[in-house]
C-alpha cells in the first residue's frame, strides 16, 4: 500500500510544474504539452521583473489554432481541456519591448482522463490526490506571494529613495536661501561712502 501511494505521489508531482524564465527582448520563448483528448491543462504565469512587467501569451491547439490570448498582462491564467490528441503549444512574447528583459514565473498543472471504465479508486488514493491537489495550490499561492513580495519590496525601496533624493534637494535649496538672505541683509548694514 505504501508503495502504490509514493507511486500515486510521484506521478501527481510530474503533472504540475513550475519554471522561472527569462524572456529576452524582442524575443519569444514556447513551450509545448503533448496532450490527450479529454486531458486538462492549466497554466498561470506572472511576470517578477522587467519593464512594465507585461507579457504577451498565447496558447495553440496541434493544428495552430489559437486558444487563448492575452496581451501585455502581468498575470494570467487560461485552461483547456483537449478536443484531440496532439502537441499543444503555449509560448510567452516580449516583442514589444524593444531592451527590457523580463522574468516569467509559470506552472502548467494537468489532470489526465481517466474514462468512467477505469478501476475504482480506492478511498485512500482519493484523499492522497487530493491532498496532493491541496498542495500544489499551498505551493502555487506561496509563489505568487514572493513575487508579489518582491514587486512590493521593490516599489518600496524605489518611494524610499525618491524621499531621500527630495529631502536632499530641500536641505540644498534651504542652505541656499539663508546664505543668500544673510548676504543680502548683510549688505543694508554696509556703510557706503562716497570719496
Amino acid at each position: 500500500m505504501t508503495l502504490l501511494c509514493i507511486l500515486l505521489l510521484s506521478i501527481l508531482s510530474t503533472l504540475v510544474s513550475a519554471h522561472k524564465i527569462v524572456v529576452e527582448a524582442s524575443t519569444k520563448e514556447c513551450f509545448f504539452e503533448d496532450l490527450h483528448q479529454h486531458d486538462q491543462m492549466t497554466i498561470t504565469y506572472q511576470v517578477g521583473e522587467g519593464g512594465h512587467l507585461d507579457i504577451d501569451f498565447w496558447l495553440m491547439d496541434p493544428e495552430g489554432d489559437v486558444l487563448a490570448k492575452q496581451i501585455r498582462q502581468s498575470t494570467g491564467s487560461a485552461s483547456i481541456t483537449a478536443e484531440k490528441d496532439g502537441r499543444y503549444e503555449y509560448c510567452f512574447s516580449n516583442q514589444m519591448s524593444t531592451m527590457a528583459d523580463k522574468q516569467v514565473s509559470f506552472n502548467v498543472h494537468g489532470i489526465i482522463y481517466i474514462p468512467e471504465e477505469a478501476d475504482i479508486v480506492a478511498p485512500v488514493e482519493r484523499e492522497i490526490r487530493s491532498l496532493a491537489i491541496g498542495l500544489l495550490a499551498v505551493k502555487d499561492e506561496q509563489e505568487y506571494i514572493v513575487v508579489r513580495e518582491r514587486r512590493h519590496r521593490d516599489t518600496a525601496e524605489s518611494t524610499n529613495d525618491r524621499v531621500k533624493w527630495w529631502s536632499v534637494l530641500q536641505a540644498v535649496v534651504l542652505f541656499s536661501v539663508v546664505a543668500w538672505q544673510v548676504y543680502y541683509l548683510k549688505s543694508f548694514f554696509e556703510v557706503k561712502r562716497i570719496i
